[in-house]
């Protein structure tokens, strides 16, 4: 019983140490303050370490950056250092749903992106400090997170950025993680510009579409009718480029499948970035059946 004792205390013990987290404040003026805790690898290499960027979800209005705490250990104690950002909550007290207004539903997503740009930015100006291979750059996020992370992918910078432009000359992200999330313009998504994805979606949600819909399902009359391209829509966009993508579909689930990948499916996120960074090539689209939906047979694969 003893060494059993023993046996969970170096346990625990080596996981502790298998990481450290640094809170960092990248961006400040004289009305925001907004910090990042990056986790990092606590065994010490020669090699520069892979960076995975993660933005919370919340519908640009709540959320904070610690709610991934465990996927930003777990990855860090397979090798890999993630930044989990705090960021402008600019929906905060105001309607980012059909009643809302488009343009700042629209402004929202615009500044939490720039938001990720300078929290990019911060860490490459800060790589040699903290041993992060600047080649290695994954975004990734979960439901409002993970529409930064595809409008930080594919956006136009330099036109786009509300701050300083101050990310490398053609800097482009490594892979992408989202989470139930979306992309404004599908047509974004060009043979030159993608990167290889790995998405998980329910096929029934009504909050960001599945495929082609509008956000929140929002009838087209509405105040804050927003079109937006989801999961489906951008495996199929992919899949017709022939670039390396991966789905995880969760028939008739809803939204309460966004966190999946960060929750129980991180071996899925540790997988995937490490057949990246191999230069594996890739296209798969798994299936799995929920229960809790309806309507599912609108796909096939979903019958």
């Amino acid at each position: 019983m003893r060494k059993l004792l023993l046996f969970f205390i170096a346990l625990i013990f080596n996981n502790i140490q298998a990481q450290e987290i640094k809170t960092l404040t990248y961006f400040q003026n004289d009305t925001i303050k907004l910090d990042l805790d990056l986790y990092l690898p606590k065994k010490k290499s020669n090699e520069k370490i892979p960076l995975i960027m993660f933005a919370f979800g919340g519908g640009f209005s709540g959320g904070e950056r610690t709610s991934e705490k465990e996927f930003g250990k777990f990855m860090a104690e397979n090798g890999y250092a993630v930044a989990s950002i705090s960021y402008s909550l600019y929906m905060k007290g105001k309607d980012f749903g059909c009643k809302g207004t488009l343009t700042e539903k629209i402004k929202a997503i615009q500044i939490g992106v720039s938001d990720m740009w300078q929290a990019t930015s911060f860490l490459i100006e800060n790589a040699d400090k903290y041993n992060l291979d600047t080649s290695k750059i994954f975004i990734s996020g979960i439901s409002a997170g993970a529409e930064i992370g595809f409008q930080a992918s594919f956006w136009n910078y330099k036109l786009m950025n509300l701050y300083k432009s101050n990310l490398p000359e053609n800097f482009k992200y490594k892979g992408f993680i989202g989470g139930s999330g979306a992309i404004q313009d599908i047509n974004l998504i060009t043979k030159e510009k993608a990167i290889p994805m790995l998405l998980a979606h329910g096929s029934n949600d009504d909050t960001v579409p599945y495929s082609a819909g509008s956000h929140r399902s929002c009838p087209t009359n509405a105040s804050g009718w927003l079109i937006l391209f989801g999961s489906y829509a951008v495996y199929n966009q992919m899949k017709d480029l022939h670039k390396n993508i991966e789905l995880i579909t969760f028939c008739g689930g809803g939204h309460e499948f966004s966190g999946y990948l960060f929750h129980d499916g991180q071996q899925y996120v540790l997988d995937f970035v490490n057949d990246v960074l191999k230069g594996n090539r890739f296209e798969s689209h798994l299936i799995v059946p929920s229960k809790k939906g309806k309507g599912s047979e609108k796909y096939l694969f979903c019958e």
